[in-house]
């Protein structure tokens, strides 16, 4: 996006790497993060950031094959913020020392700012106490040439260093977590004040060039999309038809995983309101047959993925042939995908639009919001005039309720979560709560309970509730409902669903659990 300023981020390997984005974006400045191994100088060149951020990252730099920043980064002549690890390895580059320290700092700590510098101007004061977020074992023990120290704490007595002349800014402590609280301040800091940045990306600005970049890409070309009915699909088929109009035809699977009366919804929305050409093609009888026995979690989002693109190519080959497939691939899916250190991740779980790719797939992918984040694609949603309750929707995952039912998935299940979850959801609407969740669903357990009914015994199957807040699905709390509500719905479900005689709600945050079961 050449209109704008750019901040590239390295990666080395962070858990909240996706935050640093986050801040940035927020501010209004376009970013992107890369492996530290994957940015050859000539890339960095190219990309013309305005200044560069170094994350934070497992490793010690202590450590013989520990990462490294690319020496390009500090002969650019643009400012560099090292966070963390990245602080450390920036000072060990420039001539600076770092050990191991008996004395680590893990979760809240406080910073003493000793003196005053450009990252602090109007946020921190000489002489205060501030409050951070830490996570290290190694500190900085001796300073590069041209830093000076800006503040301390209690286990790092170089928390937060910087050399003005070269702009080049080092903090042990994680400024992109909401636990330091004024974290987004130094980062606006760094990224208008010191780097020069304007702050003019919007998503009115991105629709413009993402209509430019996709008429570009395809031409006169032909494109189908995988369009499901959740936020990210329907917002990229929005787009598309608003770049190339008739060139577009959405094809919506039914996959026989959808929740209650979701396909019907989905034809309706796309059909009568957008006047985008849909084909509906109901595949339930392949895929629930496909994921007979299949038990692996990973077993089943490959499989659907790869079900997913056979159904397309039969459908565009049916329309005569289409060059292009439409994903609502986004930005965390990218990047959770690909690791720090530039192979394959540790794998969490994997994401269906990205790891359920076949390699012999002919059409070419088109994927217009893989540089956006959760809530951009809502923001530029309702800049394309979606409707609330589309752009609003909790997250639903492409593999649908086949990753909510652990164990192998059965129609019969699959009917039986359904009725589960069309409950809980309309609770939570009747409640008025439902825009204060980030992700509420149901999940039908592996296990049966014994239970009393009437005067009969029962044995059947028991379900989980789920529902969590978050700002950006990376971490996440349980929603505290209060009992009143809980039992509410635990007695219209074993009353309304047969087959269900327990009900449990999941109070695991994230992390240690993820948000989804599988």
């Amino acid at each position: 996006m050449p209109a704008h300023d750019h901040i590239l981020i390295l990666d080395f390997g962070s858990q909240v790497t996706q935050l640093i984005a986050r801040r940035v974006r927020e501010a209004g400045v376009y970013c992107e993060i890369w492996p530290y191994n994957a940015a050859d100088e000539a890339r960095i060149r190219a990309f013309a950031p305005k200044g560069i951020i170094l994350s934070g990252g497992p490793a010690s730099v202590t450590e013989g094959e520990s990462p490294r920043a690319p020496e390009v980064v500090f002969s650019l002549g643009v400012p560099v913020l090292g966070i963390c690890y990245g602080q450390q390895t920036m000072c060990l580059q420039l001539g600076g020392m770092v050990e191991g320290s008996s004395h680590r700092e893990f979760g809240r700590a406080f910073v003493t700012i000793e003196a005053d510098c450009r990252l602090t101007e109007g946020v921190w004061a000489k002489g205060a106490r501030e409050q951070v977020w830490m996570s290290h074992g190694d500190r900085v023990t001796r300073l590069p040439p041209g830093f000076r120290v800006i503040g301390t704490s209690e286990g790092a007595p170089m928390a937060f260093t910087a050399d003005d002349e070269r702009r080049f800014y080092g903090v042990q402590f994680h400024p992109e977590v909401v636990h330091t609280p004024h974290g987004a301040a130094l980062l606006r800091n760094f990224t208008h004040g010191i780097c020069g940045c304007r702050g003019d990306w919007t998503m009115g600005a991105y629709r413009a060039e993402a209509i430019a970049r996709i008429r570009a890409q395809v031409g006169q070309g032909r494109v189908v999309c995988g369009l499901s009915g959740g936020v990210d699909s329907s917002v990229a088929a929005v787009l598309i038809h608003e770049a190339i109009g008739d060139q577009l035809t959405c094809i919506y699977v039914d996959h026989g995983l959808m929740r209650a009366n979701e396909s019907a919804q989905v034809v309706k929305t796309f059909r009568d309101r957008f006047n985008i050409r849909l084909i509906h093609r109901d595949a339930s009888d392949l895929f629930l047959g496909q994921l007979s026995g299949v038990t692996d979690p990973e077993v089943k989002r490959k499989t659907i993925g790869r079900l997913f693109i056979e159904v397309f190519e039969e459908e565009q080959n049916k329309l005569g042939g289409a060059d292009f497939l439409a994903q609502g691939t986004l930005y965390p899916d990218v990047i959770e995908s690909v690791s720090a250190t530039g192979g394959p991740s540790v794998t969490i779980k994997s994401h269906h639009n990205v790891g359920g790719l076949p390699e012999g797939m002919r059409m070419k992918l088109v994927e217009p919001l893989r540089d956006l984040f959760k809530d951009e694609v809502r923001a530029l949603g309702r800049e394309l005039g979606i409707p609330e309750e589309i752009v609003g929707r909790h997250p639903f995952p492409g593999p649908g309720l086949a990753i909510r039912i652990p164990g192998e998935v059965t129609r019969e299940k699959a009917d039986t979560l359904r009725q589960v979850d069309r409950i809980f959801l309309e609770e939570i609407r009747n409640a008025g709560l439902y825009d204060a969740i980030w992700q509420a669903f149901a999940v039908l357990l592996p296990v049966r309970t014994v239970g009393v009914m009437g005067d009969g015994r029962t044995y059947d199957q028991a379900c989980a509730l789920r529902a969590v807040t978050s700002t950006d699905g990376m971490t996440a709390d349980v929603y505290p409902f209060d009992m009143g509500f809980l039992t509410r719905v635990a007695g219209r479900i074993v009353n309304e669903v047969r087959g269900v005689n327990r009900v449990t709600y999941d109070i695991t945050s994230k992390p240690p659990g993820t948000i989804e079961w599988e």
